[in-house]
This record gives C-alpha cells, sequence and structure tokens, in this order.
C-alpha cells in the first residue's frame, strides 16, 4: 500500500501544479491537522464579537479521523475577506470513508477515479476508458451497441406518446362509460 506522500507526488506528477504559486492541484491530508485563519464575527463558544477578529480555526471539524482528498481552487471575491485575502485556497472533494463513516485508506485508484469524474462533470476530459468497449471492437458491435442506445432511449415512441408528453392528447380512463354522460 502506498504511503500518503507517495499518493500526493504521484498526483502532483500526474495533475500538476498552480503555474504561479508551484502548489499542487490536488493533495490528501489528515482531517484533524488541518487549521485555517478566517475572519469571523463569532467565538469558538458562539458568542457574537463587536468587530470581526481573525481566529485560527479547525478547517473540517465535520471530519474526524480521516483523509481529505483536496483541490486548490480560486477563492471567490464573495469569500476573500474572510480567507483573509487569500486568493488560492485547498477545499474538500472527497473524504475517504465507506458508507458507515469509517476511514479507509486512500489508494491510487480510487482517487485518480474521484478527479476524473470530477473532470468529467467539468467537462474538462472524458470518462470513455471507464466504458466497457468490447463490442465496439468491430463495425457490427458498434452499430448493435447504437441500436442498444436508442432502443433504450427511444423505445416508446409513438405518435400517442409524443402527445402526452407534450400535453397534446387526452387520456380516457377504462371506467368511462359514453352512455352515462
Amino acid at each position: 500500500m502506498e504511503s500518503i506522500e507517495t499518493l500526493n507526488d504521484r498526483l502532483a506528477d500526474f495533475f500538476g501544479q498552480d503555474s504561479n504559486t508551484n502548489q499542487p492541484i490536488f493533495r490528501i491530508v489528515w482531517a484533524n491537522d488541518e487549521v485555517e485563519k478566517i475572519l469571523t464575527m463569532v467565538s469558538q463558544e458562539g458568542l457574537e464579537f463587536l468587530s470581526p477578529q481573525t481566529r485560527e480555526v479547525k478547517k473540517y471539524p465535520y471530519l474526524k479521523d480521516l483523509y481529505v482528498l483536496e483541490r486548490l481552487v480560486v477563492v471567490p471575491d464573495q469569500n476573500s475577506k474572510e480567507l483573509l485575502g487569500k486568493k488560492l485556497s485547498y477545499e474538500p472533494l472527497w473524504a475517504y470513508c465507506n458508507d458507515k463513516r469509517q476511514p479507509v485508506r486512500p489508494v491510487w485508484p480510487a482517487t485518480k477515479l474521484v478527479i476524473d469524474v470530477l473532470y468529467a462533470a467539468l467537462g474538462k476530459q472524458s470518462l470513455r476508458k471507464y466504458i466497457e468497449d468490447e463490442k465496439e471492437t468491430s463495425k457490427e458491435g458498434r452499430d448493435q451497441r447504437i441500436k442498444e442506445l436508442q432502443d433504450t432511449l427511444f423505445a416508446d415512441d409513438t405518435d400517442v406518446s409524443d402527445a402526452l408528453h407534450y400535453k397534446e392528447g387526452i387520456v380516457v380512463p377504462n371506467s368511462y362509460n359514453k352512455e352515462q354522460s
């Protein structure tokens, strides 16, 4: 099993670093160790200050004893003051835990998949490599795959279903009796 340092090195090598600060775009950290300085109007006990104060707070108090995959992002202008003018900040992308919130050790395939899914959702990369392409090795297989997709997407494509969908059709219930009306 790879160490966290090795995984962080792989993240920097594979996904790169910020060109201005040389900080890695992604990193894995221990949630308990992460703190940040913020400008706040409320004390740790919940009392309101008369003027904003700078405090160091736990970054992930809700993620105890877990590793967290973070992404370096640009701080929006409306949050810049709260983070004391910082232009970049690491924000959580994934917490390494199971469905019962028990910690799991970070591994490279899972980490890379989470980042690939993020990039696919942002339209920066495709997840095509995760699609089984055994059927697409020949023209017949490709045509069969397209037919299956069309059948799945447009199987109930009739004039009646279109009219009902576009609210132009009329539904007559089975219990309708013309003589009673």
